[in-house]
């Protein structure tokens, strides 16, 4: 298997003006002290894509009742866990936000039907800062979120995607979904990559329903994948791969960036929708 498979396999210039949309798996808190083999990948990636005019997230990290868009100037870093060596807090990642373009999101998904307001002290949570340390190591290119729905399913997830997706082709805005392509945390064991089967098994699932285009399967993945409810005891790190996948365009290429196994159960796959 290549470094990236799919429709694309190599870092190369995008034939459209459009950026892609990508969902990353940022795996443990600890993602950002051990980069693994999914951290110079996600640099790879940084280095490949022409410089977006900002980065919009929406993370497994944050869910509010209804939809809420930061649009601080200057977003606090937020160690949202706990437990972890000193390190890990001392991590600072500064990149401005970008309030015109939050203001610009706020109205795009009204328009779409969605109730969605402005939080203007909302910092970045570890969702988004872990894996951009890697994307966007100089914190050169401003970020603000987007919330999730804390009721959300499948078929919401695909229609807030699909709520963004203007952002990408009118407003260079690179549309990242952060959270984890498995994530059980209570079979979790740090340090080991001795995944029990289950883990390939969806994996190569959802990987064959995304790399293929088969969004209708892609969408109901956690009624139908093999292991489901195993892989995904709650759902929030999954919705942001459908986010992803919805703001892309239709019949958009797919590559894969294999990130292996951290932690047992967790893997570290990411994918890349559109031409890059």
């Amino acid at each position: 298997m290549t470094e990236l498979i799919g429709a694309s396999t190599s870092m190369s210039l995008r034939s459209t003006n459009r950026l892609p949309s990508i969902f990353i798996s940022h795996g443990a808190p600890t993602f950002a002290l051990e980069p693994g083999i999914a951290g110079p990948k996600l640099g790879a990636l940084g280095r490949s894509l022409p410089k977006p005019a900002a980065v919009l997230v929406i993370s497994a990290h944050w869910a509010t009742p209804t939809v809420r868009v930061s649009v601080a100037p200057r977003p606090p870093t937020i160690h949202d866990f706990s437990g972890f060596p000193q390190a890990l807090y001392d991590i600072q990642y500064p990149a401005p936000g970008h309030q015109e373009l939050a203001h610009r999101t706020i109205s795009m998904l009204r328009a779409a039907g969605w109730v969605a307001d402005p939080d203007p002290i909302r910092g970045l949570d570890h969702g988004a800062w872990v894996p951009l340390l890697y994307v966007y190591p100089n914190a050169d290119v401003p970020v603000f979120q987007v919330s999730m729905p804390t009721r959300f399913d499948g078929e919401a997830a695909w229609m807030l995607g699909q709520a963004l997706r203007r952002l990408s082709s009118e407003h260079n805005v690179l549309i990242v979904g952060s959270g984890s392509l498995t994530h059980n945390l209570g079979e979790a064991v740090m340090g080991s990559f001795d995944a029990p089967p289950y883990v390939g098994e969806f994996v190569a699932w959802v990987r064959g329903a995304a790399t293929s285009g088969d969004h209708s399967r892609l969408r109901k993945a956690l009624a139908l994948a093999p292991h489901a409810a195993r892989a995904h005891p709650t759902a929030e790190h999954f919705w942001p791969l459908l986010v992803a996948a919805g703001a892309a365009v239709d019949q958009a290429p797919v590559a894969v960036i294999e990130g292996g196994i951290e932690h047992a159960v967790i893997a570290m796959e990411s994918y890349v929708f559109g031409d890059f």
